[in-house]
């Protein structure tokens, strides 16, 4: 039975053309020229965090639920029945493909051109993204958007939640509330991490630069050292050649170009600015289950001041009619007195007096109680209302 992770991956090229791949881990190493400990970053078996790693000829990342490898001409993706990796499968296949530089329609390519102007068109250098800009765009914006959609469905059910909860405190409604903050702290954590590696990226230079991988390619082309054949690498793709072929004359003597960072820069932090709108979301969202905790907790002081309330209004009655019974149960011991005898009229005394004792004694704590503002009467009354409804 098999029980180690799936050997499945898709390959997209730079035309757009997809292929299931079942090859092990030494074939992937040997195809994309990567270390193992780089490919055990995609492993899923594995916990390890997320990142964006630029290595000398491919791209090693790791978001979410893309674990992919990015060459200068194709894309490397694992599990590609996964739900959440055909869409960016199918995005890539749309996006990849450059669209055709050359004549233009109806002219014909054996008819002879003065001056060499139909070489200067073939070799006319493309202005879109390099394709491991391209498909790393891809990438982002399916992370970003995945998380995106999982934040507004967060929203959707966690705001009449709350509302409901401030509205009807219940063992269900705490449970539900409490599910959906677990929830929330997840998917914090998830968007963090993913803003973390965008924030860390683009604050560094040099791991920016290490993500060119065509000027890394152009520059060992170019170089005069370089005259072996690059390993693992055939320039197959008319669209590479033809940037190499333009780009050569222009990085050979300077070292301009190998620092220039810029145009991964705006890429980076166009989503670096959507993914911390998302972390946004989720503060506010935070925010306010806290105030509804707040809320609730001061419900719950109220409901516990009132009752204290009405357990002190409850205990000076008590005090009071205990008054009342020490007087009835004096009167009441079975002693031979001689002022029992022919005394019948000191009853109705004894029976009142102890009453407006009693009576004195009650409203003198209750007042007592209101001027140092230990009890509101019309909060309990109404408190008492409701008890008896």
């Amino acid at each position: 039975m098999k029980t180690g992770a799936s050997r499945s991956w898709i390959l997209v090229d730079s035309k757009g053309k997809s292929s299931i791949l079942d090859l092990d881990k030494h074939a992937i190493m040997k195809r994309v020229s990567i270390h193992a400990r780089d490919l055990r970053i995609l492993d899923p078996l594995l916990s390890y965090p997320s990142a964006i790693l630029g290595r000398e000829k491919a791209i090693v990342l790791n978001l979410e639920h893309i674990k992919a490898i990015i060459t200068t001409e194709e894309v490397l993706l694992r599990d590609p029945l996964d739900d959440n990796v055909v869409p960016v499968v199918e995005e890539l296949q749309r996006r990849l493909p450059l669209p055709a530089i050359g004549l233009g329609e109806g002219e014909d390519d054996d008819q002879p051109v003065a001056n060499g102007t139909r070489n200067q068109m073939q070799t006319v250098e493309p202005t879109e993204f390099p394709f491991e800009f391209r498909a790393l765009e891809v990438a982002l914006e399916g992370v970003c958007s995945y998380l995106d959609t999982q934040t507004r469905e967060l929203e959707t059910a966690a705001y009449p939640a709350l509302d409901e909860l401030t509205s009807k405190i219940s063992s269900r409604n705490l449970d539900r509330v409490r599910k959906l903050k677990s929830a929330m702290t997840r998917l914090t954590s998830r968007v963090q991490k993913v803003r973390d590696d965008l924030e860390q990226l683009l604050e560094d230079d040099d791991d920016m630069a290490d993500l060119y991988l065509s000027r890394k390619l152009l520059a060992g082309v170019s170089s005069p050292l370089s005259g072996q054949v690059v390993p693992y690498w055939s320039p197959d793709s008319a669209t590479i050649g033809s940037k190499l072929l333009s780009k050569a004359s222009r990085i050979s003597g300077t070292t301009h170009e190998e620092t220039d960072v810029e145009e991964l820069e705006m890429l980076l932090e166009a989503y670096f600015v959507q993914i911390e709108s998302t972390m946004n979301k989720l503060t506010t969202l935070r925010e306010y289950i806290d105030d509804t905790e707040d809320y609730i907790n001061i419900q719950l002081d109220n409901h516990r001041n009132q009752l204290i309330q009405l357990e002190l209004f409850l205990s000076s009655g008590t005090v009071c009619l205990t008054v009342y019974s020490l007087v009835a149960a004096i009167f009441g011991m079975n002693i031979p007195h001689p002022w029992k005898h022919d005394h019948g009229y000191l009853f109705k005394w004894v029976v009142m007096l102890a009453g407006i004792a009693s009576a004195s004694l009650f409203l003198s704590i209750i007042t007592y109680a209101r001027h140092k503002g230990l009890l509101d009467l019309n909060t309990l009354y109404i408190n008492v209302f409701r008890f008896n409804c």
